[in-house]
């Protein structure tokens, strides 16, 4: 096993699934009474066995910790007045910017590499840190027609940018300090949404890093809307009372029409898509006014988040991985999406097999609103032995229909059974 270097945790857990936050399962730590977090935390509830969120602080060198954490004093002063204090409420409030009209299923589009054409698709999807350069901090692209040619899409396309990235690029673009005049650039570029990064709410270290990453999100949302662009507030949390938190927010500041959330990786995982799905679906319960939702992954939820919010929209990115991997989508009788081999010659575009992806995967979507928007089916469960196999088994599937009926009497009835001699 890899050792960490000393600036980051050296506490592994095994089973990451016991540092889910779920205070309906799990009591809250003990010693959560007395931190100074406690009312803008709400405390963890982990069935890890951890005193409270400063065990999760494992680091050799604790002076080179990069976490926003107590026991590194000086940078936690420093990673504080960055952002004001961890509390929502010295964020600045923003305009109002109104909320765009965009489709439910939008493909991403990464690059324009191994393709000649034009991308014939109204509305697509573009990464803020491939129209940023994040060494210059300059953007790349000043015009339309230079967006368009960049990426092979329509001029007249509506554009998404999605700020959904992995930590570097994110971390990169909070330290740009003309941040303000790159937004007045994608301004002029008449964008018609912007979701914020999405800084990262860990279960592995302490609360603290969290609450900073935060409030990082709400001042890049108070940012984007200032200089004019319609925005999507992340709504990252870890536990339920950041959610509420978020909730509170979103309630009190009617300039926050749009949320985005990412399911595409630890937020998608087993049975926790489940618990990140209901509260979202609480935070637009609970707001009284109608709310946009722009999700990455996630789309089997789809219709359960559509029941809630007043519009959601998908920013599909599958289709466009899958043509640069040489996949080709096709639909089952069924109606599921699945991915097949698809090889083309050495250089030879592949614009043909990325429309034809975007198509089938917006069809898989939008055609069977039924399938994927009605309630689950309710299966019969049979009884299982201690082995997992059932009881009774399948007359189809696991019995050998010729060779038992060859072993059952033409007449069972007439049959006495008699003890053998």
């Amino acid at each position: 096993m890899n050792r960490r270097p000393p600036h980051e945790p050296s506490r592994q857990f095994p089973q990451p699934q016991r540092l889910w936050d779920d205070a309906a399962r799990h009591a809250k730590s003990l010693g959560c009474p007395t931190c100074l977090e406690r009312d803008r935390c709400g405390g963890v509830h982990t069935d890890a066995g951890i005193l409270d969120c400063r065990d999760l602080c494992s680091c050799k060198d604790k002076s080179k910790c990069d976490m926003v954490c107590r026991f590194n004093p000086s940078l936690f002063v420093a990673r504080m007045r960055e952002v004001s204090g961890l509390g929502f409420d010295s964020a600045p409030r923003a305009p109002v910017n109104g909320v765009p009209t965009i489709p439910m299923v939008v493909p991403f589009i990464d690059h324009r590499y191994s393709r000649l054409a034009k991308l014939d698709e109204p509305v697509v999807a573009l990464s803020l840190y491939e129209l940023v350069n994040l060494a210059t901090g300059r953007p790349h692209v000043t015009s339309r027609a230079a967006l368009a040619d960049r990426f092979r899409i329509p001029e007249s396309a509506a554009i998404i940018v999605s700020g959904v990235e992995k930590d570097g690029p994110i971390e990169r673009w909070w330290e740009l300090s003309e941040r303000a005049a790159i937004l007045d650039a994608l301004k002029a570029l008449e964008i018609t949404l912007v979701t914020t990064p999405n800084y990262s709410v860990l279960t592995d270290v302490p609360r603290t890093d969290n609450l900073h990453a935060m409030k990082r999100i709400l001042l890049a949302w108070t940012e984007m809307a200032a200089a004019g662009l319609p925005a999507a507030l992340h709504v990252n949390g870890r536990t339920l009372h950041d959610y509420v938190r978020w909730g509170d927010l979103i309630a009190e500041r009617p300039e926050i029409e749009i949320l985005a959330f990412e399911f595409a990786t630890g937020c998608g995982r087993g049975e926790r898509i489940d618990w990140h799905v209901a509260q979202l679906c609480s935070i637009a319960d609970r707001v009284d006014r109608p709310l946009t939702l722009v999700i990455r992954g996630g789309g089997r939820r789809l219709g359960e988040l559509r029941h809630h919010f007043a519009h959601v929209a998908l920013i599909e990115t599958e289709a466009f991985s899958r043509a640069m991997r040489r996949r080709r989508a096709h639909l089952t009788e069924s109606g599921r999406l699945r991915w097949a081999k698809f090889p083309t010659p050495r250089g030879a575009p592949i614009d043909d097999l990325l429309a034809h992806n975007i198509a089938l995967v917006r069809a898989s979507y939008e055609t069977k609103p039924a399938l994927r928007l009605g309630p689950p089916t309710r299966r019969n469960r049979r009884a299982a032995h201690r082995d997992g196999e059932p009881i009774q088994p399948s007359l189809l599937r696991q019995l050998n229909l010729p060779g038992e009926t060859r072993g059952i009497a033409p007449e069972p009835q007439s049959i006495v059974a008699a003890a053998k001699p």
